[in-house]
């Protein structure tokens, strides 16, 4: 497909006016081969992976100069380490967490992926002690990213996982919590930071683009000034095309010159804390005055599905999650309102219904209780299990009371402490055991 004079204009427009950028490049990499009977001969093994890094690394280097395109991050996913600690003892799990972060410092890798564990309906011997070392191994580490799969579709929910999962993450200082997540249904070809891992069934290796230009789509609707509905949607839907295009030429292009597979352009959109680059801001160019008021998920919902169309006709390599990122903490216009108290958790909740990914980078003061903590996750995981949707949460547990915030910095942003429902859950999160699959599992044959 030959680009025109006009859209290479346009597309120039987006890169120099509208914070158009590449968020991530990821490199996905089966790294199974590195198991060894011991721990000494597994580090021995990975570190066979500092080629490949160095080869990646030119190669988004070489991509991102000769196009002139800013490329935000890179990524590398690695196998989950569930499967290593099935041979392994429980405290080799934060020695190969360090390995693979020194591996990411010495080949300049912004995120190295992968101390996952799924755990959907119990916990095989690798799974349990991924959850038990998950705030030593994320402590003890900055590149690193882990997620707990704790429910699916197929399988259910594990309260038991989330359990865990809660007493780990209050563990974890802020820097080490914004790298943790627990889902449900997760894909196995995201390049999304913290739930990127290679997937079963993949290629040996995959390059994997996450696009970005939630600038590019509000600049549009408000140049254009659309009269109806479908002139709106057409207008979104024609800039996710280009900002999708623009996604797999480099995704293209760097695994061509790394002779591995392309395999996936994710078309969520994700927002960054710069001015002009907002999601919650695309909502509020539709006409909602302030993202949370009513109508907000009739026009997520239109967005989305705009952004689909465009990204579908753009690329046959669609991936990853493919829905609304919306991190408060990243999201300047989100952090705002929610603030102002027009988006709460169940705003959140309510929009992941829609094409939202689920709770993503909010606090919650610690003084609120880890129940209460453990129902949210278990809300947001049942949802997906009920649409059969990828959803997940990463929630910072903080010291500092709801109304506050605490500033990370760079592209995390200002973290957003909010307030969780003053209600006793004890009684149900108490519960033992696991939430079985539903009878949507009968749809999936």
């Amino acid at each position: 497909m030959r680009y025109t004079a006009e859209e290479i204009v346009e597309v120039h427009r987006m890169l120099s006016e509208e914070q158009l950028d590449i968020r991530s490049v990821t490199l996905s990499v089966n790294t199974l081969f590195a198991i060894a009977g011991n721990l000494e001969a597994t580090l021995k093994r990975l570190e066979s992976l500092g080629g490949t890094l160095e080869r990646f690394v030119k190669a988004v280097d070489e991509v991102s100069g000769k196009y002139g395109i800013r490329i935000v991050t890179k990524r590398v996913a690695v196998s989950p380490i569930q499967f290593f600690l099935e041979s392994l003892s429980e405290e080799d799990g934060p020695e190969i967490a360090e390995f693979l972060d020194g591996l990411a410092q010495e080949y300049k890798i912004d995120y190295i992926s992968g101390y996952s564990a799924f755990a959907d309906r119990g916990f095989t011997n690798g799974a349990l002690r991924v959850i038990k070392t998950f705030a030593e191994a994320l402590n003890s580490t900055r590149r690193l990213t882990g997620m707990i799969n704790a429910a699916s579709t197929v399988a259910g929910m594990n309260f038991e996982a989330i359990k865990l999962y809660v007493d780990e993450v209050f563990r974890m200082p802020p820097t080490s919590s914004s790298r943790a997540t627990i889902m449900a249904n997760v894909p196995p070809d995201s390049p999304f930071v913290p739930s990127a891992h290679h997937g079963l069934g993949m290629p040996e290796a995959t390059i994997n683009v996450a696009v970005s230009g939630p600038g590019v789509i509000e600049s549009a609707i408000r140049r254009s000034r659309p009269k109806t509905l479908q002139e709106l949607h057409d207008v979104i839907k024609r800039a996710a095309f280009k900002v999708t295009r623009l996604g797999e030429l480099i995704g293209r292009k760097v695994a061509e010159r790394m002779g591995i597979d392309f395999t996936t352009v994710d078309l969520s959109l994700a927002p960054s804390p710069a001015v002009g680059d907002s999601v919650a801001g695309i909502i509020e160019a539709m006409g909602i005055s302030r993202m949370g008021g009513h109508g907000s998920l009739a026009a997520l919902a239109v967005l989305m599905d705009a952004v689909k169309k465009g990204g579908a006709m753009a690329t046959s390599a669609v991936g990853g999650l493919s829905g609304a990122f919306i991190p408060v903490s990243e999201d300047s216009v989100m952090a705002e309102r929610a603030l102002e108290g027009y988006v709460d958790f169940y705003t959140l909740i309510a929009l992941s219904a829609v094409c939202n990914t689920g709770v993503d980078m909010v606090a919650v003061s610690k003084s609120q209780g880890k129940e209460k903590v453990v129902g949210l996750i278990a809300d947001v995981l049942a949802l997906g299990i009920t649409l059969n949707k990828t959803l997940g949460v990463r929630v910072i547990p903080v010291d500092s009371p709801p109304g506050s915030y605490v500033d990370l910095g760079g592209l995390l942003g200002r973290v957003i402490v909010m307030k969780l429902k003053d209600v006793d859950v004890s009684g149900f999160v108490s519960l033992a055991g696991y939430v079985p699959s539903t009878l949507k599992r009968l749809e999936l044959g």
